[in-house]
């Protein structure tokens, strides 16, 4: 095992990716990305909304990643969570594992837990941030986003699928002081998705077909249909039909 290779734990998110961004700027090397699909849409662990598309995303960054699967029943999930990562250090070697938590201690306490019982360094490079300045900082940084779940109030349809540009985060911002919601949404009230950012090197991601679900209160961009577009050019790699 090389002592600094990490695994990261992956959705295709902003927090995730930018926490390979922040682990490489501390001088790891991230061998491969490991992504949960749970099939519990509410999971207390896990990034569930369009978690298919991350494969795609990963290949957007050039690096491996490993599928694990988990009903996602609360405390249950995390047997799978953390076979998965045996089973992917098996093929990779890695001694440390990265996760691009904020500042939820339910998650980060039993991510911190899996990786000492299997000997694993556990790494949380945006621990902590302040998250107002951090969604902007992820827009200084050239990362492009769209929210593709909201559930919590202030957050209507109208922010599924939609780009976080300047505008979108003054709105954010003063949403979340008035209806007390996390900035960064990492409490729960939405999911991201990244298409373009400095990590990858050659493709972005674009949507081909989504549609959104809305029941009153809560909702998701389903994402039936992405592929990738080379940056400097029109060209792109066949359409990925997405299943759910």
């Amino acid at each position: 095992m090389k002592d600094r290779d990490a695994a990261v734990l992956y959705s295709g998110g902003k927090d995730s990716t930018y926490a390979i961004e922040m682990l490489r700027n501390l001088g790891f090397k991230v061998s491969c990305l490991i992504t949960m699909v749970s099939e519990n849409s509410y999971s207390y662990m896990l990034h569930t909304s369009n978690i298919q598309t991350a494969e795609l995303c990963a290949r957007a960054l050039e690096i491996p990643i490993v599928l694990g699967y988990t009903k996602g029943e609360k405390e249950s999930e995390l047997s799978d969570i953390k076979n998965t990562i045996v089973e992917a250090r098996k093929e990779f070697g890695f001694t440390h594992l990265g996760s691009g938590g904020l500042c939820s201690e339910y998650q980060k306490s039993r991510l911190d837990k899996i990786a000492k019982d299997i000997g694993l360094f556990p790494e949380a490079p945006l621990w902590g941030v302040d998250q107002a300045k951090y969604i902007s900082e992820l827009l200084d940084r050239g990362y492009n986003f769209i929210l593709t779940s909201v559930s919590a109030a202030g957050l209507d349809d109208n922010w599924l699928g939609r780009s976080i540009d300047k505008q979108a985060v003054r709105e954010l911002l003063s949403l979340s002081s008035r209806y007390r919601f996390n900035p960064a949404l990492e409490g729960g009230e939405g999911e991201t998705m990244v298409l373009d950012c400095p990590l990858y090197p050659r493709n972005h991601v674009e949507i081909v077909e989504a549609t959104k679900k809305w029941n009153g209160y809560e909702g998701t961009l389903e994402i039936s249909k992405a592929r990738l577009v080379r940056k400097d050019s029109k060209y792109f790699d066949q359409e990925i039909p997405v299943s759910h």
